[in-house]
């Protein structure tokens, strides 16, 4: 409702203002004061329910981040941990095949290797390179050669010996071949070196 407030005539001598300048005031029924509280009441309730739905959301955020957090940690865990099992698996499968390269090398190192047939040296040798050109697809690497430096990382020195030709600390004879697999030394060369004075 609007109600207006005049002012007469002869209140216009004591500095009120004159009756075209009435100014209008605005009152609100009690009946009206009423609903009005009661919406301020429940737009409180619903802010503060708003303002608990958004910690909850941000709580719920929380634990998903954390919970796809440990998922992909468990995944990343998971991988490494079946890398590792497989690199020991082909360290293990390694370990049983160098014992076969080993016997070829000792057959061909020995002195009746000269005397057998051509065709079967050939394929003799034929099958060993394509067992080292698998290890070798595989990361496998053989190395030990004569002539080399003598390294206490990749070589064990089982002899050493005067009288040899060469530089001091150098290979002369290759007794077994090494194996790296990666950068890693799977088994040293076992290797006859020149003694260093």
């Amino acid at each position: 409702m609007l109600y207006s407030l005049g002012m007469n005539a002869e209140h216009e001598t004591n500095g009120a203002p004159d009756p075209e300048e009435l100014h209008d005031v605005h009152f609100e029924p009690e009946e009206d004061l009423g609903d009005l509280g009661a919406a301020h009441a429940k737009l409180k309730k619903l802010r503060d329910e708003l303002e608990k739905v958004k910690k909850e959301r941000q709580e719920y955020l929380d634990g998903w981040q954390r919970c796809k957090a440990d998922s992909i940690n468990a995944r990343k865990d998971a991988l490494a941990t079946a890398e590792r099992a497989a690199e020991r698996a082909k360290e293990a499968f390694l370990l049983e095949i160098i014992p076969v390269l080993d016997s070829f090398d000792m057959a061909m190192g020995n002195e009746a290797w000269e005397s057998v047939d051509s065709g079967w040296k050939s394929g003799i040798e034929h099958i060993r390179n394509q067992l080292l050109e698998v290890l070798e697809h595989n990361g496998v690497k053989r190395f030990g050669a004569v002539g080399e430096q003598l390294d206490p990382h990749l070589h064990e020195a089982v002899q050493e010996v005067d009288d040899a030709p060469g530089e001091p600390h150098s290979i002369i004879k290759i007794l077994r071949y090494g194996y790296m697999m990666g950068d890693r030394v799977v088994r040293p060369a076992h290797v006859i070196v020149k003694s260093g004075g």
